[in-house]
């Protein structure tokens, strides 16, 4: 039972580039922003997903509440990448109660983990009405390993707060989109968000996931190659990666054609549309619903100079770069309006996050 009326909790993704904050009010289904915040990560605070300095998130958290005057203490948090298995499948038709009993004994066949070493939760697709003609139900299974975990809940308690809600990135995204994007109620539409090391695909069938993945790769990639193929350095590179401008040459330890920057991005930017392909064509091959016939992109990557667009000319589908503020409303003398519409693909996991109540 909760001591308080107020379910609300304080969304924040952990990134392995910079913590993002979101706090929203709710009244009569109507969601407005009061709290906002993304703050870059010291460089190595996170490398290939694994938590290296605890103390340097922790530090930014604690900043982050207290810049923005924050008092309460519940927070909503996600995470991703090879410690998390998302798993869909048919099943004998039964209550959620008798899934839950009976998952527990069977989990290990549907996880490449010890159950002993993972927290899971599994839940029926849209209640019992995806029950089949061979009388199965679709269930989508979701474990990450406890000692990820773990590691994430104990920054929050070490930061002052209570971590009350665990969710995982691609469900966050699909949280956010809902709100914002409704009308794609009868189409196959993929979600996909990318960050700095990790992209996760959702991919949706009629408002509900029906294929998740997650990709170890993203944004970092087009910096690393950028540093690599020109020898510049990081901040050099991360400079070129983010000016979209290649008709001015740039001043730099070493000549630099503009040309070779954009033909770098444009390379990798085929390299991650390769991936998302690739994750399109796993769900055509478990799917009868048909094609992908929108994707919708987000994340701090998904502005980089022609990467819309290479999707867009590779896939031969629509791109729409999400705006997860969208249907909430955003207080012009309290936020800056242009800065949060800058950088607003980035809170798009931070604002599914936030929309999560206590209780849910």
């Amino acid at each position: 039972m909760f001591l308080s009326r107020d379910k609300s909790v304080i969304g924040v993704d952990i990134g392995s580039s910079s913590v993002k904050l979101v706090g929203l009010k709710r009244s009569k289904g109507l969601y407005s922003l009061e709290y906002f915040q993304i703050a870059p990560l010291e460089p190595e605070t996170i490398v290939d997903g694994t938590i290296v300095s605890k103390d340097n998130i922790i530090d930014k958290i604690r900043e982050m509440m207290v810049h923005n005057s924050i008092k309460a203490k519940n927070v909503s948090t996600s995470v991703s990448g090879h410690s998390v298995i998302m798993k869909k499948f048919s099943y004998p038709y039964m209550t959620q109660d008798e899934l839950e009993e009976n998952i527990q004994w069977e989990i290990e066949q549907y996880i490449p983990f010890d159950r002993d070493d993972v927290y899971y939760d599994v839940q029926i697709i849209d209640g019992n009405d995806m029950v089949n003609e061979a009388g199965k139900m679709e269930v989508i299974l979701v474990a990450a390993k406890k000692e990820v975990v773990n590691e994430y809940t104990d920054i929050f308690v070490e930061a002052g707060l209570k971590p009350m809600i665990m969710d995982v990135d691609a469900f966050a995204i699909e949280n956010m989109f809902q709100l914002n994007y409704p009308g794609y109620d009868n189409d196959v539409v993929a979600l996909v968000n990318i960050g700095a090391t990790i992209t996760n695909v959702n991919i949706l069938e009629s408002s509900a996931s029906a294929f998740t993945r997650d990709i170890n790769i993203g944004g970092n990639l087009y910096t690393s190659e950028i540093q690599k193929q020109m020898n510049v350095s990081m901040e050099q590179a991360e400079s070129l990666k983010l000016g979209g401008d290649f008709g001015a040459p740039m001043e730099t330890t070493e000549a630099v054609i503009p040309q070779e920057v954009g033909g770098i991005i444009r390379s990798v930017s085929e390299s991650i549309t390769g991936e998302i392909q690739r994750s399109l064509d796993f769900y055509a091959a478990s799917s009868a619903k048909g094609r992908v016939s929108r994707i919708f992109l987000m994340g701090g990557s998904s502005k980089i100079p022609s990467l819309s667009n290479v999707i867009e000319t590779k896939l031969e589908l629509p791109v729409e770069i999400v705006n997860p503020f969208k249907e909430i409303e955003v207080n012009q003398e309290k936020f800056n309006f242009e800065q949060i519409q800058e950088v607003s693909a980035s809170a798009a996991v931070a604002v599914g996050l936030a929309m999560r109540e206590l209780g849910d």
